[in-house]
């Protein structure tokens, strides 16, 4: 569960985090590092499907820069998992309204 995020700032079960992070159902992923910056290409969240989740919730940044590319929304679709993309403050509400009933993913930008 994800108790709070405010700018470049998530705090996970008790422990704060500052750079940005996977959030597997049984691990955290810190230091999350994608290809392109403000870009999210399926070889950055290749882990996460992998971990084969029925939902995957990316957060996009506190002012939602970072853009998801088309082969992530087309390999979800392809693979029957619920893409869902919001700015992080909106997507870690969802992570905490889905995630106790479902396999989820979150993948969270915390800055941008």
């Amino acid at each position: 569960m994800i108790e709070s995020y405010s700018f470049g700032r998530i705090i996970v079960e008790g422990r704060v985090f500052t750079s940005d992070l996977v959030i597997f159902p049984e691990r955290i992923h810190e230091s999350w590092w994608r290809e392109s910056g403000h870009r999210l290409c399926w070889q950055d969240v290749e882990e996460a499907f992998k971990s084969q989740p029925e939902v995957l919730v990316v957060g996009t940044g506190f002012a939602g820069l970072m853009k998801v590319e088309e082969e992530v929304r087309q390999y979800a679709h392809a693979k029957g998992i619920h893409l869902i993309i919001e700015k992080t403050k909106k997507a870690v509400e969802r992570f905490n309204e889905i995630s106790p009933q479902k396999r989820t993913v979150g993948a969270f930008h915390l800055t941008c």
